[in-house]
C-alpha cells in the first residue's frame, strides 16, 4: 500500500482557520487602545477643585504625539465647548507638553477634558477626566466609553495588518527561493499564482489599511473610511506618507513579478539568463527593503531610544523572516503542487533558512532589549509576556526546522540510482509541466486507459482521426502520467516526511506571525515601565486608577445631628491623593458643619494616625490635596463630625489602598 500525502486544500484550510481563531483570540485579549504613549501628567490633575479658573489646561505624555486641532477638548457643566481650540506646543527638551486656552469668565461647576490623538509609533489613544472650578457640579457630559482604534474599524485595521505581513513574507520570500533556491521554479503555476496572490494581497491589505485610517484614529465609524476630507488628513501624516510609499513600491514590485514569471522563464541563453538573475537580485533586494522601510518609518522602530539604529535593525528583522516564512510557504506549495524538487533547491533553502534565523536571532535581541528594557517588563508587562509567546514559538519552529533539515539529508543521501531516477523524474515534470491539467481535469486512471486503448485501436482502423478527440486523449494521456508520477512522489518516504515536516513548520510560522502582528499593536514594556514611574513621580494619574468611596452615617445626639460622611479619595493608590468630604442631611441636602477631621492609620505595619485638616469649600463640602498614603495595606480611615460646639461623633472604616 502506498503511503499518500494530504491535499494542499485541506492544509490550507486547516492553516487559515488555525491563523483565524488565533488572530480573534488575541485580538480580542489585547486592549484596542494600548496606550504606547502614556499621559502621565495635567494641569489641573484629575478632580482637582480650583479657587478660580484657570487660564490654560496642559497635558503631558510620556512620549511625542500628533496633535490636531480638535485632540483636546474642555466641555463645561452643560457639554459647551469650554476651550479656544488653539492647541500649544510647550515641549520643551524630553518633556512633551500640550496645552489648550479656556475661555475667559468660566463659571464655577465641573468641566470635561477629553483628548484623543496618535502617538508616535502611528497608534491612537485617548483618555478624560474633569476638574472643578470653586465647587463641583453635576455635569450632562457622559465620559468616552469607546477605546479608540476598537470596535469592528479596529477588528478590521488589525486583520488588513495582518495579512499585509503575511502578503510581504510570501512576496519576497518566494521571489528569493525562486531566484535563489530553485529557478525552475520561476515556471511552475502554483508558485506563480502564490507569489501574485501574495503581492494582491499586500497591496489591498494596504488599500483597506489607508481608508480605515481616518475611523481607526477618529470616530470609530466605519462610513468615514470614505470621507476625502479625512483621507486628506490622512495622506498629511506619517503613517499616511509611509502607506502611500508602500502602494508606490508595490507598483514596482508587480514589475519584478512580471519578468520574474515571464521575461526570465523564456530565456534560453545561459549569459541572458544569468544577467536577468543579478539584474533582479538586485532591483528585488531594493523594492523589498523599501516595503519593509515603510513599517520602520512609521511603527515602534522609529520612536523611542536609538530610533537611528532600530530602524535599519527592524528592516533587516522583516527581511529575515520574509527570507524564511515565505520561502517555506513557495517550498510548501512546490512539495505538494508541483510535479518535484530537486532536492538541490531544499538544500539551498535550508542554508537560507540558516542565515535567516541567525539574523533574526542578532536583530530580535536588540530589539527586545530596546522595547523590553528590564526583566521585571518581560514578565510583567502584556507586550513582555507576548514576547516570551513569541520566542517559544520561535523555539519550536527552529527544532521543526531541524527536522526539515534531517530529511533533506536523507534526500542527499540517496543512493546514485535513486538520484539519476529522482533527476530523470524531474526532467520529466519539467518538460510535461506546461500541459499539465488541472484536478479537475484528471480522470480515474483505470477510465483513462480505457478511454485511451479504445481511442488508439479505433484510430488504427481509421486514417483521419479527429482533432477534438485527439487533443483530449493528450490530456488524458497527461492525466494517467501525473496520477502516476503523483503516486510514485507519494510513496517516497523521505519527500513524504519532508512535506510533512514542512506543513507544520508553516502552521507554526502562521501562528507566530499573528503573535507578531499583535505585538505591533501592544505598548512596549520599557514605555509602561516609564510611564508608570511617571505618573507614580507626578501625583495622581489623569485617568484614576480606583478611588477609596466610603459611606459613613453618623448621629451626634444634638440639633441637626444626624446625616452621612460621603468620602473619596481619588486615585486611592500610594503616594498624592485628592481627599473630598461632603456632609449631607438624611435627605441628601448639604449640612454645613463646623468642624471635620481625618486620620489615617495603617495597624499592621503602626503607621499612624496620620490627621488630615480638610478646608472648607463650600456648606457640607470640605477638600484637601496631597494627602500622602506612603504604603499599600489595610487603612482605617476616621472621620470625626462636629455638628456643635459640644455634639461630635468619630466614625471608621477599614479600606484597601494600593
Amino acid at each position: 500500500m502506498t503511503t499518500t500525502a494530504p491535499r494542499l486544500g485541506t492544509a490550507l484550510a486547516r492553516l487559515l482557520i488555525l491563523a483565524a481563531a488565533l488572530l480573534g483570540t488575541l485580538l480580542a485579549g489585547a486592549a484596542p487602545a494600548s496606550a504606547h504613549a502614556a499621559l502621565t501628567g495635567s494641569d489641573p490633575k484629575d478632580g482637582a477643585v480650583v479657587a478660580t479658573a484657570p487660564k490654560e489646561v496642559n497635558l503631558t505624555f510620556s512620549e511625542q504625539v500628533a496633535m490636531s486641532a480638535d485632540s483636546i477638548r474642555v466641555l463645561d457643566p452643560a457639554g459647551r465647548r469650554a476651550d479656544t481650540g488653539e492647541i500649544r506646543d510647550l515641549c520643551s527638551g524630553s518633556i512633551v507638553r500640550y496645552g489648550v486656552e479656556l475661555r475667559a469668565g468660566l463659571p464655577d461647576g465641573t468641566y470635561t477634558v477629553a483628548w484623543q490623538t496618535v502617538s508616535a509609533d502611528s497608534h491612537p489613544i485617548a483618555g478624560a477626566f474633569t476638574f472643578s472650578i470653586g465647587a463641583p457640579s453635576a455635569t450632562s457630559v457622559a465620559l468616552p466609553d469607546r477605546e479608540p482604534g476598537g470596535g469592528l474599524v479596529g477588528a478590521l485595521y488589525g486583520i488588513a495588518r495582518y495579512l499585509s505581513y503575511a502578503g510581504f513574507a510570501v512576496l519576497v520570500g518566494g521571489g528569493a527561493f525562486v531566484l535563489i533556491c530553485w529557478p525552475r521554479g520561476a515556471g511552475v503555476r502554483p508558485v506563480q499564482r502564490t507569489v501574485v496572490r501574495a503581492w494582491l494581497t499586500l497591496t489591498g491589505a494596504t488599500l483597506v489599511m489607508l481608508l480605515l485610517r481616518n475611523p481607526y484614529t477618529g470616530s470609530g465609524e466605519l462610513s468615514d473610511a470614505f470621507d476625502l476630507a479625512g483621507l486628506k488628513s490622512v495622506l498629511e501624516t506619517k503613517t499616511g506618507a509611509a502607506l502611500t510609499s508602500r502602494l508606490l513600491l508595490l507598483g514596482a514590485a508587480a514589475l519584478f513579478v512580471a519578468v520574474l514569471f515571464g521575461a526570465y522563464t523564456r530565456r534560453t541563453d545561459p549569459k541572458e539568463k544569468k544577467d536577468l538573475v543579478f539584474g533582479l537580485g538586485i532591483g528585488g533586494t531594493v523594492v523589498a527593503t523599501g516595503i519593509a522601510g515603510t513599517w520602520a518609518l512609521a511603527e515602534h522602530a522609529s520612536t523611542g531610544i536609538q530610533p537611528g539604529i532600530a530602524m535599519p535593525v527592524d528592516i533587516l528583522h522583516l527581511l529575515a523572516v520574509a527570507a524564511w516564512l515565505g520561502g517555506l510557504t513557495v517550498l510548501l506549495i512546490a512539495l505538494y503542487r508541483a510535479p518535484s524538487v530537486e532536492r538541490t533547491a531544499v538544500e539551498r533553502f535550508s542554508k537560507v533558512a540558516f542565515t535567516s534565523v541567525a539574523v533574526l536571532a542578532a536583530t530580535g535581541l536588540y530589539q527586545s532589549w530596546r522595547q523590553v528594557g528590564s526583566w521585571s517588563a518581560l514578565t510583567g508587562t502584556r507586550y513582555g509576556q507576548l514576547l516570551l509567546v513569541k520566542i517559544g514559538l520561535m523555539g519550536v519552529l527552529v527544532g521543526i526546522a531541524w527536522i526539515s533539515r534531517r530529511w533533506t539529508q536523507r534526500l542527499a543521501d540517496l543512493p546514485s540510482a535513486d538520484l539519476s531516477s529522482a533527476e530523470k523524474e524531474t526532467e520529466e515534470g519539467e518538460a510535461s509541466e506546461a500541459d499539465e491539467p488541472s484536478e479537475s481535469d484528471v480522470v480515474p486512471e483505470a477510465d483513462a486507459v480505457s478511454s485511451v486503448s479504445e481511442a488508439e485501436g479505433a484510430s488504427g482502423a481509421s486514417p483521419d482521426v479527429d482533432p477534438e478527440r485527439a487533443a483530449q486523449l493528450a490530456r488524458q494521456r497527461a492525466a494517467v502520467a501525473t496520477a502516476r508520477r503523483k503516486r510514485e512522489r507519494d510513496a517516497d518516504p523521505e519527500r513524504s516526511g519532508l512535506r510533512r515536516s514542512v506543513l507544520t513548520e508553516a502552521a507554526v510560522a502562521v501562528v507566530l506571525l499573528a503573535v507578531t502582528t499583535v505585538l505591533t499593536t501592544t505598548e512596549p514594556g520599557r514605555t509602561e515601565e516609564e510611564a508608570g514611574r511617571s505618573t507614580s513621580a507626578s501625583g495622581p494619574a489623569a485617568v484614576p486608577d480606583r478611588p477609596v468611596d466610603v459611606r459613613l452615617p453618623f448621629d451626634t445626639g444634638g440639633v441637626d445631628g444626624k446625616g452621612v460622611v460621603r468620602l473619596s479619595l481619588d486615585p486611592g493608590r500610594t503616594g498624592a491623593n485628592g481627599l473630598h468630604i461632603y456632609v449631607e442631611r438624611p435627605d441628601g441636602k448639604p449640612l454645613d458643619v463646623p468642624e471635620v477631621k481625618v486620620a489615617l492609620t495603617l495597624e499592621a505595619k503602626d503607621v499612624g494616625p496620620l490627621p488630615v485638616a480638610p478646608d472648607r469649600i463650600q456648606a457640607g463640602h470640605w477638600s484637601a490635596s496631597g494627602v500622602q498614603i506612603p504604603m499599600p495595606g489595610e487603612w482605617r480611615i476616621q472621620v470625626t463630625v462636629r455638628t456643635s460646639d459640644i455634639d461630635q461623633t468619630t466614625l471608621d472604616k477599614n479600606v484597601k489602598i494600593g
